[in-house]
């Protein structure tokens, strides 16, 4: 008796591995753990099919906090080198944009905190004048 079995994977789209990509590096580079993200995905990279067939052998237990759908998914993009080269480099462009406008911010507060001390000081010190 031949019996053919059918591999019960979710597939996934190119749209859907980048909009993952995009949440996952959006939610590591908001939290300012990007660089932590990178280093961690850079030295587990080598191991990236393992750590997949790992998720997929815990999935009865994750289960439980997880969607499954949305769970396995992910397990199947980092099972492709090239997702996690593709997260790697978003976290580090998401973790570039928001530290530039972290300093833009400090800088303009500094600039303001400048200007409102020499408002201060023009105050303080300047000439009065005398009524001859």
């Amino acid at each position: 008796m031949n019996r053919e079995y059918k591999e019960i994977r979710p597939q996934t789209s190119e749209n859907e591995i980048n909009d993952m990509i995009e949440k996952v590096a959006r939610f590591i580079a908001e939290r300012h753990f990007a660089p932590a993200g990178i280093l961690f995905l850079e030295s587990v990279r080598p191991l990236h099919g393992i750590g997949s067939q790992a998720m997929f052998f815990i999935l009865p237990f994750a289960e439980i906090i997880f969607d499954s759908k949305k769970y396995q998914r992910f397990a199947l993009l980092i099972e492709n080198e090239e997702n996690l080269k593709k997260m790697i480099a978003r976290m580090d462009e998401l973790d570039e944009e928001l530290s530039r406008d972290a300093r833009k911010a400090s800088r303009l507060k500094r600039q303001r905190r400048k200007a409102k001390f020499k408002a201060f000081v023009k105050k303080i010190f300047k000439p009065h004048k005398n009524n001859a």
